[in-house]
């Protein structure tokens, strides 16, 4: 999707400005705390980090501390959002953002204490089938925690991970590439997990297309969503996707640390009969069944949804936030914010390949050139320019991020980022290559 023809001059911010006020979701700005630089808004584009903070948080956290306040423990019942189901508040949001029904979602913990739990149920190795497959220079987290799944069922991550390379020279995986490797695991393959958006080049893989392929060869498949969610729009339960887990303090804007959440398909959740089924996984207080949970049993019952895999009751302080971040979600739709997103990032493009041009710097873009193969982060390496550029970039309100060895990585989020940001961030842009010479 391209705004304009190949840009030969830098937008003005007036240009800018008045593409936002044609843009009705431009309003959505309001709704978020920006950062500010020398008297004016930040430039911020590091959602793919941290999101920015809703303006509705600080009351939403309000009224839990108010409600500890004034019921104590009997805030679990009294309160105005009754703890003792706090979980079942962000159900809606999760639907609308990961295309599950209902009672294929939950909030509840952290990423990769999810992933670990999830990996319990969905990695059990067997004869032949003990392959694990993931992305070459996965996120760390991600690669630690699959590592370490493989070596507690007695294997060995140098003979039993299987890491999906980009080829040589390029850096981005090919789709057959996928289909080709797990194809040839074939019936060695247990499992494949993949970042769903590759944190790195930002390039947004095929889901249907990699779970097809590993349900072809009997293996199961699921994807970390962390810079998936609330940045491309999803359809878990479609897509037949046997499991996922995200965070929520990038794209879904619910804060440092903020909760997890997880998809388990709902044929992994039901049985014949519609009660819990007896897969594998660890067992808990709050995933046992609602309607008998007080009465103490010894003898687990599981809830015949997602919440099956919770464990402990919900972490409400944390969670505070969550329901205002998935509110605006809603409120907007994902839908929109995609067309937005795409609209935002086809800009940005244009600004960094017209400031390459007029400053004759090699700026490429390792993030695909095909909207359908990325979200709203663009990932660019400054040729001949050393970390110095991103220096001056952050000391003129540029609010980016690093990544070795030389990667500048920013995402114009669609709820907060605007185009007059773009068009102010590509003069920062010009005057920082003329100014500083290669290093």
């Amino acid at each position: 999707m391209v705004l304009l023809e190949a840009m030969q001059e830098l937008p003005t911010r007036d240009e800018a400005r008045r593409l936002d006020q044609a843009d009705p979701l431009s309003a959505f700005r309001a709704w978020f705390h920006i950062p500010q630089h020398d008297g004016e808004d930040a430039m911020y584009f590091t959602g793919n980090s941290l999101g920015l903070q809703p303006k509705r948080a600080a009351e939403a956290l309000q009224v839990e501390l108010e409600d500890w306040a004034t019921h104590g423990v009997e805030g679990h019942f009294q309160g105005r959002n009754p703890w003792v189901n706090y979980h079942e508040r962000f159900t809606s949001g999760l639907c609308h953002l990961t295309g599950a029904k209902p009672h294929e979602v939950v909030a509840m913990n952290g990423l990769t204490v999810n992933l670990h739990l999830l990996l319990v149920s969905f990695y059990r190795p067997t004869g032949r089938r003990k392959k694990l497959m993931c992305e070459a220079k996965a996120f760390p987290s991600d690669r630690y925690a699959l590592c370490s799944q493989i070596r507690m069922h007695g294997g060995d991550p140098a003979e039993d991970l299987i890491e999906v390379a980009p080829r040589e020279g390029e850096h981005l995986i090919r789709e057959e590439d996928w289909l080709a490797a797990i194809a040839q695991a074939g019936d060695e393959l247990a499992t494949v997990m993949v970042g769903g958006v590759n944190y790195y080049t930002g390039q947004w893989h095929n889901l249907k297309a990699i779970t097809q392929a590993a349900h072809a060869v009997g293996a199961a498949c699921g994807f970390d969503l962390a810079h998936a969610m609330g940045n491309v729009p999803l359809q878990l339960h479609k897509w037949n996707v046997d499991f996922a887990c995200w965070c929520s303090y990038k794209y879904v804007n619910s804060g440092p640390g903020a909760v997890s959440g997880v998809f388990v398909h709902e044929r992994h959740v039901r049985d014949e009969d519609g009660h819990g089924t007896l897969m594998p996984r660890l067992e808990g207080w709050w995933g046992h069944d609602a309607a008998s949970r007080f009465k103490m049993d010894p003898e687990f019952i599981p809830m015949p949804t997602a919440e099956a895999w919770q464990l402990s009751n919900a972490p409400v302080l944390n969670m505070a936030v969550h329901k205002v971040a998935l509110d605006l979600f809603e409120e907007a739709g994902m839908g929109a914010l995609r067309e937005r997103s795409l609209r935002l990032t086809a800009y940005l493009e244009q600004v960094v390949q017209c400031v390459a041009q007029r400053t004759g710097t090699d700026l490429e873009i390792l993030t695909p050139n095909d909207p359908a193969q990325r979200g709203c982060q663009l990932s660019i390496v400054a040729h001949g320019h050393g970390r110095s550029l991103f220096d001056h970039l952050m000391a003129q309100g540029v609010v980016v991020d690093w990544r070795e060895p030389a990667v500048i990585r920013m995402a114009p989020v669609p709820l907060y980022n605007s185009f007059e940001d773009i068009a102010r961030f590509g003069k920062v842009l010009e005057d920082g290559l003329l100014a500083h010479g290669q290093g």
